[in-house]
C-alpha cells in the first residue's frame, strides 16, 4: 500500500503537493507497545497508518487512562500534530496497540499545502470534526452509561476488531481503556460469567453470549 491511496484527496493535490508530501514522509515501523506520541512530546508530525492498529488516550491527574478513539489502517491522526492545531487544550498520548507500519508527514509540511489546498483543508476538516464527535461520544457514556454497560459495549468492539469471541485480553488492559480500576471490571466480568455471558480464564474473556451483551448495551 502507497502513501497515494491512503489520502483519498490524493487526486486533487498538485504534483507539486505531492511531492512534497512523498518527499518529507518517513515510513516507521512500530512495536506493539511503543508510546509514538505524549502531550509531553516535541510536535510528532501527523500519523498515516498503513498497517496496525494505534490507541490514543488521555490521562487523569490520578494517572488512571482512558481511551478516545483508536487508528486502523489507512486512518490519520492530527492530535499527534499538536503545534499545528493552536486550539487544542488538552494532551493526548498515542500508542501502538499491534505492531504497526506508519507514514509520519511533518507537521509543517502538511500545515503549508493545507493553506494552499482547499481539498485538504476540507478533509482536514472532516477529520477533526469526526474526532471530536468520538470524543463527545465518549463524554456521553462516561457521564449517563452504567459501567456494565460500558464494558459490553467495550468487548462488542473488541469482537468487532479482532473477528474472534476469544480474547485476548487482560482485566486491567480493559480498565486501561474505560479509565477505571481493575478491580471494577473483575467484578463486573464475575458478574458477566454468572450470568453465563462470557467465561474467563488467565488472560482470556471469551464471549459466550453475545446476544446477551448486545441487549446489555442497548438497554
Amino acid at each position: 500500500m502507497e502513501i497515494q491511496s491512503c489520502l483519498p484527496i490524493w487526486d486533487k493535490l498538485s504534483e507539486a503537493q505531492q511531492n512534497r508530501i512523498l518527499g518529507s514522509a518517513a515510513c516507521r515501523q512500530i512495536k506493539k507497545g511503543t508510546v509514538i506520541h505524549n502531550g509531553g512530546m516535541d510536535c510528532t508530525g501527523l500519523l498515516l497508518v498503513r498497517c496496525g492498529q494505534l490507541r490514543a488516550y488521555i490521562l487523569s491527574d490520578e494517572g488512571r487512562e482512558v481511551t478516545i478513539y483508536r487508528l486502523f489502517d489507512r486512518d490519520i491522526c492530527l492530535f499527534s500534530a499538536s503545534c499545528m492545531l493552536r486550539s487544542i487544550q488538552f494532551d493526548i498520548t498515542i500508542e501502538a496497540e499491534k505492531d504497526t507500519d506508519l507514514w509520519v508527514i511533518p507537521a509543517e509540511t502538511y500545515r503549508e499545502i493545507m493553506e494552499e489546498s482547499a481539498p485538504l483543508a476540507n478533509y482536514t476538516n472532516e477529520i477533526m470534526a469526526s474526532r471530536f464527535t468520538e470524543v463527545m461520544w465518549l463524554v456521553e457514556q462516561i457521564m449517563w452509561k452504567s459501567m456494565d454497560r460500558r464494558i459490553a459495549a467495550f468487548l462488542l468492539e473488541e469482537v468487532s476488531i479482532e473477528k474472534t469471541k476469544r480474547l485476548a485480553i487482560t482485566h486491567e488492559t480493559i480498565a486501561r481503556h474505560l479509565g477505571t480500576h481493575r478491580e471494577v471490571i473483575t467484578r463486573m466480568l464475575r458478574y458477566f460469567q454468572g450470568e453465563g455471558m462470557v467465561r474467563l480464564s488467565r488472560g482470556i474473556v471469551e464471549i459466550t453470549a453475545a446476544e446477551k451483551l448486545e441487549a446489555l448495551k442497548n438497554a
